[in-house]
């Protein structure tokens, strides 16, 4: 019977096992450093000359950003991590039907874990991270350690992500900026799916390299804008020139695709004012579109007779916007406008309930797209106060982002949610137009720093400030009108990344020394629920993670059945061979159970066996 790996996938063998493909003289096996144990190697003097129709002699000047660190950032992304995601249903809302999720953790850590349920799934990828202002703070990704501190780190020390000020003094300033971004948006790009698109927020210290970043993950040809956003709306006095705006990065998984399945934006209450006639017919309010086009084209130079008379041809340089068929059949319908007195040159009726809204602009100003002000306001109107979080967005901007890039059943993602704006803006989105969008957060359990008392008792980290956000507009949008074909999902499903279930035994056999190993004998750590060992179980497995789950005792045993048939799992001990014959009958998909759970080796030999005759189809492991 195989065991499940319980670590996330290490995407370094995975890339270079494609290399391996295409260029197979270039790979090569070396011994890796941290556990001794061969890998797969990439000749890159090899690789380079297969690239190349001349011999290559040393390395070549071409254009491209490099930093610091950058190498060992790529480095971070690929490796994997022996970690879990454990669930809390005490801090989910509607843990067993929601389709949202919240991760609590490091975001890299836990995008990775979450990369086999997500892979190419993700629709929108939002995220709004630390600015590199010297005073904020950016993630400290340790590069510098050995490989026993990194085995203990990845396999056994619960860490908390650390947060460190990147001041100006500091010689690498950019550089450890870079170096956070790069390894996160590496792993975020995969989640993508190909229609994907992700929007960063940034200000002007570094969306000069932001941009140049993004060309090197996502392809230059797949840059889609840089929105200017107008967050302030008066007047700024501090520094030279007063900073009233901020950058909203935009770029897809594959350009073309995204365009192709991208939104318009509806029509302002600004834009509105230009349908200012009437007719009163039931039509409702209409304005007038000129009819001609820039250019020459033969058939659409014919000449058009007004009511009154007046012959028009089109004005020089210009041509009709339409052939003249398609002229006639509006002209019956009544909507070609001549002007009051029908001796203006003509235009095209179009009628406001007719608009499918227009296509955004990278200008983004304050009255359209929210200000920090009113995001500020809807934080104190949440929680009393606006010290629990610095610097939110307005939900307005975040709904703005949801309409041009989201349609029904497309996952959402922020992995620096913050205060969960994001999550605040999807359940308003969705109870107005009653779509479907579910979302996952992630959010490290970042410690406040606020000056009122009576607040930080009820809030110790950003986390937890994000979780009460949902609850709280959850309740009040189910309390409001909501569109009637809304599914109401407004809970979310914690889960917190954490250490391995398994013991270190598990991963490194090697090293447990014969006075240990009866006290090694059970792999699991002594503090780890069923519930825990099950999400470990979906995570590597790659099931989604919010598929809903029953529990189920069967021969009284505990067993827990994911989503009907899709996944059966047992981690009980003393299981026999009839409980195993009647999970069988059930034909699950996939059927986990612990590896010394059998109450004897000839059933543990026999499960498989048994699942062959009875159930040919189910998928059988163990951990």
């Amino acid at each position: 019977m195989d065991k499940l790996k319980m670590h996330s996938p290490d995407l370094s063998q995975e890339n270079i096992a494609k290399i391996r493909d295409l260029f197979p003289g270039c790979v090569t096996e070396a011994r890796d450093e941290a556990t001794g144990q061969l890998r797969l190697a990439v000749d890159f003097d090899q690789l380079r000359q297969e690239l190349s129709d001349h011999l290559v002699e040393g390395p070549q000047e071409r254009y491209r950003l490099d930093w610091p660190g950058k190498r060992e950032a790529l480095a971070l992304a690929n490796a994997p991590i022996a970690k879990t995601l454990r669930p809390s249903e005490r801090e989910s809302l509607e843990f067993n039907s929601t389709r949202n999720l919240f991760v609590e953790g490091d975001n890299l850590e836990g995008m990775k874990l979450l990369r086999n349920s997500l892979l190419g799934q993700v629709k929108l990828i939002y995220i709004d991270p630390p600015y590199n202002t010297g005073g904020n703070f950016v993630y400290e990704d340790n590069f510098a350690e050995n490989s026993d501190v990194y085995l203990v780190r990845s396999n056994q020390v619960s860490e908390v992500g650390k947060l460190v000020a990147n001041s100006e003094a500091n010689g690498r300033f950019h550089s450890d900026w870079l170096t956070m971004m790069y390894s996160r948006l590496r792993v975020a790009r995969d989640l993508l799916r190909e229609d994907g698109v992700i929007f960063i927020s940034i200000d002007d210290s570094e969306a000069h390299n932001l941009r140049k970043l993004c060309d090197e993950i996502f392809g230059s040809d797949n840059f889609v804008a840089q929105n200017v956003w107008q967050k302030r709306y008066s007047r700024e006095n501090r520094g030279v020139i007063g900073d009233a705006h901020e950058y909203i990065l935009v770029y897809a998984k594959a350009f073309e695709q995204f365009k192709s399945v991208s939104n318009r934006v509806g029509v302002t209450e600004a834009q509105k004012k230009a349908y200012s006639n009437d007719d009163g017919d039931g039509r409702g309010p209409w304005r007038a579109i000129p009819m001609t086009a820039q250019g020459y084209r033969p058939n659409q130079m014919y000449e058009i007779r007004s009511p009154s008379g007046v012959i028009f041809t089109p004005p020089a340089g210009r041509c009709w916007s339409m052939v003249e068929s398609q002229f006639r059949k509006l002209e019956a319908e009544g909507k070609i406008y001549f002007g009051k007195n029908g001796d203006a040159q003509p235009g095209v009726i179009r009628y406001l309930s007719e608009s499918k809204g227009v296509i955004p602009w990278t200008w983004w100003p304050h009255d359209e797209a929210g200000h920090t002000d009113e995001a500020r306001k809807e934080i104190k109107d949440i929680f009393g106060t606006t010290e629990v979080f610095d610097t939110p967005k307005p939900v307005r901007l975040m709904r703005r982002i949801l309409e041009i890039s989201t349609n029904d059943d497309d996952i959402v993602l922020d992995f620096f949610s913050g205060s969960s704006t994001m999550a605040h803006a999807v359940i308003e989105a969705c109870a107005a137009d009653g779509l479907s969008r579910p979302f996952v957060m992630i959010q490290m359990a970042e410690a406040l720093n606020m000056k009122s008392p009576e607040t930080e008792t009820k809030f110790s980290t950003v986390a937890e400030v994000g979780k009460e956000r949902i609850r709280h507009i959850g309740k009040k949008v189910l309390d409001g009108d909501c569109h009637s074909e809304w599914n109401r999902d407004v809970g979310f499903r914690v889960l917190k990344v954490d250490t391995s279930n398994m013991q270190d035994v598990y991963y490194r056999p090697d090293q447990i020394d014969q006075k240990n190993l009866l006290a090694d004998v059970d792999n699991i750590k002594p503090d780890r629920t069923a519930e825990d060992l099950l999400f470990q179980v979906l995570v590597d497995w790659g099931v989604d993670l919010t598929l809903p789950i029953q529990r189920e005792t069967v021969q009284g045993k505990t067993v827990f059945f994911v989503d009907g048939n899709a996944l059966v799992a047992c981690f009980e001990t003393g299981v026999t061979e009839e409980l195993v014959k009647e999970l069988a009958g059930r034909e699950p998909l996939r059927v986990v159970f612990r590896d010394n759970g059998f109450v004897s080796d000839a059933v543990k030999i026999n499960v498989e066996q048994v699942f062959r005759q009875v159930s040919p189809g189910t998928d059988v492991k163990s951990i």
